[in-house]
Order: C-alpha cells, then structure tokens, then sequence
C-alpha cells in the first residue's frame, strides 16, 4: 500500500508498510496513455544488476509475470500501471523503475521503496518488587520489538523525562536486529534510586517511532524507607468528658509502617505488639495531661499528645418542690465546677429567662418551674425547682354590667389566692364561667335576671381562709307590648307626659306670682314704717286676690 513520496535527490522515495500491499506509482500517477505500446516494471538487485517483475501489453487486460524469485507471487499492475507489492518486507527496500514505451518514444521512472515497521506493543519486564529509599535498584526493562527502523526509548516521572546522570539514575539502551526479518528490538533498562518524595510516583516507558509514538502503562512502585517522625493521635471525635473511653493511635511515617509500639502513659511504660492503638476507659478528670508514644525498637522518636478531660459538677438550693406564702422571701444559690467556660441559661415553664427574678417580697406572679442548664465542652446538667406560692383569697372587685339586650345583668367577681379559691354567689344564675387560675387570679362570672332590685353577695375560699363582697342589683323590668299596639301606646304616653308637665309649669308660676307680691307689700310697710294694718279697703282687696289665688 501506497504511503508517502519522498524526494531524494532525483528518485522519488515511497513509504510502505510491512506486511502489507505497497504501491508503487509510475511517473507519480500521471501516465500518457495513449498510443502506448506495453509498461513494463523491473527492480534493482542487491547486486546492482536488473531484474525484470512483469508486462503489461496495451491491447491486454493481464500482466505477464517475468519474476522468478520472492516477487514472483507478489506482483501486479493497477489500472493506473502502478506496481502492487503484497505483503511487504524489508527485502522490498530497492529501486524500482517503471519503463513506458510508445511508437515513438521510450522513458523510464525509477523510485526508491522504503519499508516501515511499527515496534509491538511496549513491554517492561523484570520489574521490582519494591524500591529502597536511597538505594540504587532496577526498576525494570522496557522493550520495542519488531520495529523498521529501530524504536527510540525514554523512561519517565510523572511525565517528565528522566536522564541518564550514572549516579541516581542509570538508563542502558540497546538494539538488536533480526538476522531472518531484518526487524529491530530496542531495549532500555532503568536503574533508580528512589526517595520518600518518590511515593505514589508514575513510571512509562516511551517509545519513539516514524509511524508514531506509543507509551507504556504507568507502573507505580512500593517505596521502602525508614520512620522519621512519630505522632500520637486521639480518635475520639468532639470534646472528651468524663466517664468517655479514649482511643489513642501512634502512626510513625515509615514503609513498610511499624506495627509495634510503646505508650506512655500515666499508670507507665506500656509495649503493645502488632497493633498501633489503646483505649484508656471511662476518664477522669484526673485523666487529663500529656501522653506519649514511641517506636518499640526506638524509643527516641516519640509522638506527643495533651489530652483534656471535661467535666461539670452542678448543685442548685433549693430543688424539688419549695412552698412558700405571699410576701415571703427566696434565696436561690447555685454552685458549679468545671473545667472551662460554661453556658448557663434559666427557664421558667419553658420559656426563656434572661435572669433569674428577685425573690426579695414573693407575689403569685412568681409561681412556677424553674430549670438551670448549665454547659461544657459537650457536657450538660441541669437542675431544678417548682415553686408554689400560697395566700388567703382576696376579692379585688365585684360589678355588674347591663347585658346588650338589656333584659339581664353580667356579675363578675374577681379573686386572688392560692390554692386556687372556689367561688360561691348568694343567688343562682346562668352561662357561669371561670378563667384559668393565672398568677393567682380567678374571674367568676354569672348572669342574672332581677325583678326587682337584689343585694348579690360573692365569697371566694380556699385552704387558708375566705373573703365575702356584696353588690346592689337593680332590677330589671320588661314589659310585654303586643306588637300592633306599640306605636299608639307611645303617642299616648306623650300626650299624658305633656299635660302632666303643662300643669306642673303652671302651678309653679302662680305660686311663684304670689311669693314675689306678698314680699313686695311687706317690703314696702317696712319702708314707710307704716302701721301694719291697712286700710278696711286694703283689707277687702287683700283678701279678694288671697281668693283667687286659692281657686
């Protein structure tokens, strides 16, 4: 098969490949066909001389074979009289000449052949087990068999080339060829000197080749080297506290890792073979303080770790249930050790407090539950107290209030006490309702109907005592109207209320008349110092107005 054309010097140079058809073009593909006589193609021999390959007449649709050697049951001319070599070897690098030949004229185009191989797949071979920090150890041996021409081979790192320096790195390349195929094999092998850095590091091998490039699968070495540092860890998650099991690991940078260790602890010296860890159960506070670990063999490279124990110790006065009366006094004391800063947070049934209340002169206001939490380091107590306080029942107020249809009347009593205080009316009534017992407050409530104006008493009593009110009802009077006579009933009403008053108006001013004349006459004997008695004509008329005054 046909792969590339190369110009050199003046032969033209094609490229095939081994193994498969190589196509040979004549004159570069751009043959005079006509008035052409027959092509013919011959080659070169190793020895310089001719050989003929095959004939192809122009008046005939086959070749005529003239090869008797290797080519003999290789060769053909296409359409485009380009020569067919099948399965291409390297014995096919020569020079191949292609003769045209017309009535007139004759001309010959050699070109030069050239077979390329691609190496097998990469190989390493050989490969360490394990590289020694510091120590110069083969790493393996990379081959590129079966290549035309030879492969070029090159180690690398993560990617980057390595070089040969004869000290930490040794590269030794070789080629060998195929005495029957004339195929090449190079081989590389890499000596290296690996250190800690080099853990986890890629190692490819990297061919280089005319019919392209191709790289090994990357290798990744095991890296021995020996422990440089030692840390203690402590497993636990969080805070440790008291009472905690605690799990310490020492870990040592080595490889292969150390499996043996010795742990210093505060009971001693304690060696732990084939394992790396120790629980210390259920700590104390005492627990708390520095540990250490070391290599068993080497007790100089030791691993350091402080350890802190948390702890709350949480006492509150008083707790439990506490009894105390209206006006009296409480002293709340809270004592608390820890081992650092603690929260510290109050609730009175179950709401939150930002500080505790002062206790100095108790009300029924401060009744309830109160709960401390306090808080450390995943640590949390908490204590508490219910406080009840108690007092002979007292009635703050006792009213009435017309209802909004105006046929009965709502009577509240309100009370304060604890034990809650039962309450008790004088009369019975309806729709009687209680508020919760809040604080110390009650509020009853009644509803009555009074035909007549009624003296309501309210007692309220508990445990500890009672209290009594009284309050005057007015009663209240409805009368039933059929509904037809309302209207006419009302017009009445008013005329009656208007002749009424008439005649109160007018009563009022005739007596108001004759005030202010008997005052007038006796203001003006007065006066004058008459005598008190008038005239018998003064007397006449006197009486004659007293008359009328009286009709």
């Amino acid at each position: 098969m046909f792969m590339k054309l190369r110009l050199s010097s003046s032969i033209p140079t094609i490229v095939g490949l081994y193994g498969e058809t190589i196509e040979v073009p004549c004159n570069g593909g751009a043959v005079q066909s006509d008035d052409l006589i027959f092509t013919k193609w011959k080659y070169t021999k190793k020895d310089g001389t001719a050989g003929d390959l095959l004939v192809k007449q122009a008046h005939k649709d086959e070749a005529t074979i003239q090869a008797t050697d290797s080519f003999k049951n290789r060769v053909s001319i296409s359409a485009n009289f380009s020569l067919l070599i099948a399965h291409g070897t390297l014995a096919d690098q020569t020079v191949f000449t292609c003769m045209l030949v017309w009535e007139s004229n004759v001309k010959e185009y050699p070109v030069k052949v050239v077979v390329h191989k691609r190496p097998s797949p990469l190989l390493i071979k050989d490969k360490a087990k394990q590289l020694e920090n510091g120590k110069l150890t083969t790493l393996g041996e990379c081959i590129a068999s079966e290549a035309n021409p030879a492969a070029t081979l090159t180690w690398k790192k993560n990617g980057d080339t390595l070089k040969n320096d004869d000290t930490a790195i040794k590269i030794i390349s070789q080629v060998t060829k195929d005495p029957g195929t004339g195929l090449s094999t190079t081989s590389s092998l890499l000596q290296y000197t690996a250190v800690k850095g080099d853990v986890g590091s890629k190692f490819t091998c990297r061919a280089t080749h005319e019919t392209g490039d191709q790289e090994s699968a990357a290798e990744i070495f095991t890296i021995h080297y020996p422990t440089e540092i030692v840390t203690l860890q402590v497993l636990n998650k969080g805070a440790i506290k008291e009472g905690d099991d605690v799990t310490l690991r020492c870990h040592a940078d080595g490889n292969p890792p150390p499996t043996s260790f010795t742990f210093f602890l505060k009971e001693g010296k304690i060696p732990v073979n084939d394992n790396d860890t120790i629980v210390l159960p259920s700590v104390t506070r005492d627990s708390s303080g520095q540990y250490r670990c070391s290599l068993l063999e080497d007790e100089k490279k030791q691993g350091l770790q402080e350890i802190v124990v948390n702890y709350l110790d949480l006492s509150l006065s008083p707790s439990g249930m506490v009894l105390k009366n209206v006006g009296d006094t409480l002293v709340v004391d809270v004592q608390k050790n820890t081992s650092g800063d603690a929260q510290v947070s109050w609730t009175k049934n179950n709401g939150k407090l930002d500080k505790l209340p002062d206790f100095g002169e108790l009300t029924y206001a401060h009744a309830g539950l109160y709960v401390l939490e306090v808080s450390v380091a995943g640590i949390k107590r908490s204590e508490s107290f219910k406080l009840d306080v108690q007092g002979k029942p007292k009635i703050n107020y006792l009213t009435e209030q017309l209802s909004a249809d105006g046929k009965t009347k709502v009577l509240s009593c309100q009370a304060e006490g604890s034990p809650e205080p039962s309450v008790q009316w004088s009369i019975n009534g309806t729709n009687e309702r209680s508020t919760p017992h809040s604080n110390g407050m009650v509020t009853h409530t009644i509803t009555v109907e009074p035909r007549k104006n009624l003296t309501v008493m309210c007692t309220v009593s508990n445990s500890l005592g009672d209290d009594s009110r009284a309050i005057v009802v007015a009663s209240v009077i409805v009368e039933s109207v059929p509904e037809g006579e309302r209207s006419n009933g009302n017009d009445q009403a008013k005329l009656i209320v208007g002749i009424v008053v008439g005649l109160i108006l007018a009563a009022a001013i005739v007596g108001l008349i004759y005030w202010l004349y008997m005052k007038n006459s006796r203001q003006g004997s007065w006066k004058t110092r008459e005598k008190e008695m008038g005239t018998s004509e003064e007397e006449k008329k006197l009486e004659e107005n007293n008359h009328k005054a009286d009709v």
